[in-house]
């Protein structure tokens, strides 16, 4: 005897496999459209973060340009100081170099035979005038004059004979050429 099944289990097995393979294809659809969701989120939140990052350094870049803007102002405003300071430094040192200077030369000056009238100092140029006794007098001051140390040179600019106070005097000039540094 043959048996012939007639309930149709090979249908039944084809819809079940369709409706697993349908679960599959939707859950696998909802699993990939979750994790877009999710990759989505996490790059809008990275770009967020990375935005206020840049706003923050942009924030710290600004205050650092400030700091080196005060900076170089007071690069510029301590230059300005040195130099201020370097000047009263060299005035400070020379302030007694012109009083030592006209020491000396009136060291040089005999007394009761020349006697100083005007001394005038231009750049390296001093002039000296005045009167002495007698032009031997005045030569010998001349060359006083010339192995002074601070001047370089002496030249005679006039030398006449005048009268004052009914004495007979040699009235001279002298152009000097000072050393540099005096």
């Amino acid at each position: 005897m043959i048996k012939i099944n007639l309930l149709p289990y090979r249908e039944k097995e084809k819809k079940e496999n369709f409706a697993q393979q349908i679960f599959i294809i939707a859950g696998s659809f909802i699993v990939f459209v979750l994790v877009l969701a999710w990759l989505q989120i996490w790059i809008t939140s990275s770009i967020s973060k990375l935005e206020n990052q840049i706003k923050e350094a942009e924030t710290s870049l600004a205050a650092l340009d400030k700091k080196i803007g005060n900076l170089d102002k007071y690069k510029s405003q301590k230059q300005e100081l040195e130099q201020k300071l370097g000047v009263i430094t060299t005035l400070e040192e020379n302030r007694l170099a012109p009083v030592k200077t006209l020491d000396n030369l009136a060291m040089l000056v005999p007394v009761k035979d020349i006697w100083l009238v005007k001394i005038n100092q231009k750049g390296s140029s001093l002039n000296i005038e005045g009167m002495g006794r007698d032009n031997i007098v005045v030569a010998d001051f001349m060359k006083r004059i010339e192995g002074f140390d601070p001047i370089k040179s002496v030249d005679l600019i006039s030398s006449k004979k005048t009268e004052f106070s009914g004495i007979t005097l040699q009235q001279f000039n002298f152009s000097c050429v000072l050393k540099k540094g005096f």
